[in-house]
């Protein structure tokens, strides 16, 4: 590309009767080279202009850019923070289900304890209430058959010792008795 002096100024291989020069001079600026001025500028302008609006439709795409990401940023930053307070509150609520569970699991242990403590407090009432049962049981069993071996042997006895002369006094006496609680009770 050449520079506008090079356009506007004689070159050497060119006649110098036929050259076209610029007048650099403000007061001697005529018509010519107004309009040649403006036809270089129109002629390069318009790459210029259209580089210009390339450029602004570039910084505006930049800025929406830039305003997005900006706006995903605060998005995730709001998002992020939810996010840790729910997670602040999910462990907070971990920690009382934690808490919650250990507390009961020590009441049922404590329940189960005592529960197992009844239990065997009423097996013990069971167990000593069979054995006080079996103890008189048996008891009751020894008495009926020291009871049936004292009959036994003073039947026994009576059948030896017991002659017709002893039985009759036996029941003179018993008739004797019986006279005399007769006369008391008149």
């Amino acid at each position: 590309m050449r520079s506008v002096s090079e356009i506007a100024t004689p070159s050497s291989n060119w006649a110098s009767a036929a050259s076209i020069g610029l007048n650099t001079n403000i007061l001697e600026i005529n018509l010519i080279n107004l309009i040649l001025v403006l036809g270089i500028l129109f002629y390069y302008g318009k790459g210029v202009f259209s580089l210009i609006n390339f450029l602004d439709n570039r910084e505006r795409t930049i800025l929406n850019t830039i305003r997005d990401a900006e706006d995903r940023h605060k998005e995730a930053s709001n998002k992020l923070s939810k996010a840790r307070s729910r997670l602040q509150q999910a462990k907070v609520k971990a920690d009382e289900i934690r808490i919650n569970g250990l507390t009961q699991m020590d009441r049922e242990q404590r329940d189960l304890v005592d529960a197992a403590d009844e239990d065997l407090k009423g097996l013990e009432d069971s167990k000593n209430y069979a054995i006080r049962f079996e103890k008189q049981r048996a008891i009751e069993q020894v008495r009926r058959q020291v009871s049936r071996l004292a009959s036994e042997r003073a039947l026994e006895t009576l059948n030896t010792r017991l002659d017709n002369q002893l039985h009759l006094r036996m029941i003179d006496y018993h008739i004797g008795l019986f006279r005399a609680m007769d006369n008391k009770s008149e």
